[in-house]
């Protein structure tokens, strides 16, 4: 029944979507070319030009919401997904009508064809898809809240998991999940634990199989009692109920996992790392190129001038080089603007820069607190030792000890150290905690995206350049 309901949605879907694509293109026609609101577009073309284009564009339309996730159940996911797919598709859907039509331009037939009209009718179709999904979204939330729609599931094995499973359908009622019960072979029969029953063990789970109307299993089992699953899925399998497997990994593996295959045995990471693909890492690496090569050119005249002061007021070398840890826990050495007086390499170890702090110049004290002093940083980003965005480097003396003390600090070397980061524009830089700046760090590590590190460009000259953690 489940299964007819998501097919009839989904064939719903489609057939709504093609009226409201053709709808929103006919509502662009009418814009700028029908319409004196833009007479500068009308009559270009005569209108069976225009609308005869159509007939490939609906079901290409189709295709890439298709090929963008959209006719999945929508149960577990997010509004946010949800229009960011349809936005995906949509500019993908403009990229390739376009591109066609410069192909084709000398063309006859798509000579003077308008491009505000195809640029008019992707973003009315974003904006009518957009209203239309979430008024669907909407009804069937409404519809499962009052006990429609429902899929009833049933879980096997008591465990973290299936508390954490519980509490997600507990705050989540428009996902339509109303939990059967639990097997489980060590707490007692007809007990409950927030509201659901354990029904039986999982000796006697194709029993309760054969005699209730299950839609779904999950699989929920203790680490410990791994052993069983085999025969677990043989019955799930046999009664021919849809089941999935939710692993109980999150006291080993601390972060969301991501899998891939080789040779057909499937393999789970650890830690989803994002800039492991060389491509992202790739992509990253060019920015970081032209970011430093602007860097340096528009700084240049603030650093000769802040050049010029150091060695003024202040005997010694105008660059401090100091020896950080970097990408695979390699050493490296990283530049700044000599900030305090020069001193000996052991002196130079002892510990971080405290308010008031003698040994810092008078200069020092201005280019620190405005983050000037790490401009020569760029020339790291440009050799390669450093990136614009990721994680800040630190000692070699103190990463020896936080990786004793600090679990999963090691973690940040996975990627290349930043100029600046998620954890510094969320103010934690200079005497702040260690253990929020490495839970921000590895957040960053696992959620990288270009579009994240323009973000953090962003708000850095904001509330990045300003330090008042700095002495």
């Amino acid at each position: 029944m489940i299964k007819d309901n998501q097919q009839f949605l989904n064939n719903f879907h489609v057939v709504l979507d093609a009226l409201i694509i053709a709808g929103s293109y006919a509502l662009a026609w009418f814009l700028v070319i029908a319409s004196p609101i833009f007479p500068a577009g009308h009559g270009v073309l005569p209108p069976q030009v225009y609308f005869s284009a159509l007939i490939p564009v609906i079901p290409g339309y189709l295709f890439l919401y298709w090929m963008f996730h959209l006719y999945e159940p929508k149960r577990t996911r997010t509004k946010r997904k949800e229009f960011f797919n349809i936005l995906e598709a949509n500019i993908v859907g403009l990229m390739i009508f376009a591109s066609i039509l410069f192909a084709f331009r000398r063309s006859g037939y798509f000579a003077n064809f308008s491009t505000r009209m195809i640029t008019a009718f992707c973003v009315i179709d974003i904006i009518a898809t957009t209203v239309e999904r979430f008024g669907i979204r909407f009804i069937l939330t409404r519809l499962r809240r009052k006990g429609f729609n429902q899929k009833h599931i049933m879980l096997v094995g008591f465990s973290d998991v299936s508390d954490k499973f519980i509490d997600a359908c507990h705050r989540n009622p428009d996902w339509g999940y109303k939990i059967f019960g639990i097997v489980d072979d060590i707490t007692e029969s007809g007990t409950s634990y927030k509201g659901v029953k354990i029904v039986g063990r999982i000796s006697e789970l194709e029993k309760i199989l054969s005699t209730n109307t299950i839609d779904e299993i999950a699989i929920t089992l203790p680490l410990a009692a791994y052993e069983k699953l085999g025969s677990i899925v043989a019955v799930c399998e046999k009664s021919g109920v849809h089941t999935k497997f939710i692993p109980d990994y999150n006291n080993v593996i601390p972060s969301r996992p991501v899998t891939e295959d080789m040779d057909g045995l499937p393999v789970i990471n650890i830690r989803n790392v994002p800039l492991t693909d060389p491509v992202k890492a790739a992509a990253k690496r060019v920015i970081d190129i032209i970011g430093a090569l602007v860097g340096i050119v528009l700084f240049s005249p603030v650093m000769l001038i802040v050049s010029i002061i150091i060695k003024l007021t202040s005997p010694g070398p105008i660059i401090f080089k100091q020896e950080r840890v970097g990408l695979h826990n390699k050493p490296f050495m990283m530049y700044k603007f000599r900030s305090m007086v020069e001193q000996k390499p052991e002196d130079e170890q002892k510990g971080w820069t405290t308010p008031g702090d003698p040994r810092v110049t008078k200069i020092g004290k201005f280019i620190r607190k405005t983050s000037i002093d790490e401009f020569p940083q760029f020339f790291n980003v440009l050799f390669g030792s450093m990136s614009l965005v990721g994680p800040r480097p630190e000692r070699t003396q103190f990463v020896e000890m936080f990786k004793e003390e600090i679990p999963r600090y090691m973690i940040k070397h996975q990627v290349r150290p930043g100029m600046t980061g998620w954890a510094q524009i969320n103010g934690l830089r200079g005497d702040t905690s260690i253990h929020e700046r490495i839970r921000f760090d590895i957040w960053y590590i696992e959620n990288w995206t270009m579009e994240l590190d323009i973000k953090i460009l962003f708000l850095t000259i904001f509330k990045g350049f300003v330090n008042k953690n700095a002495y």
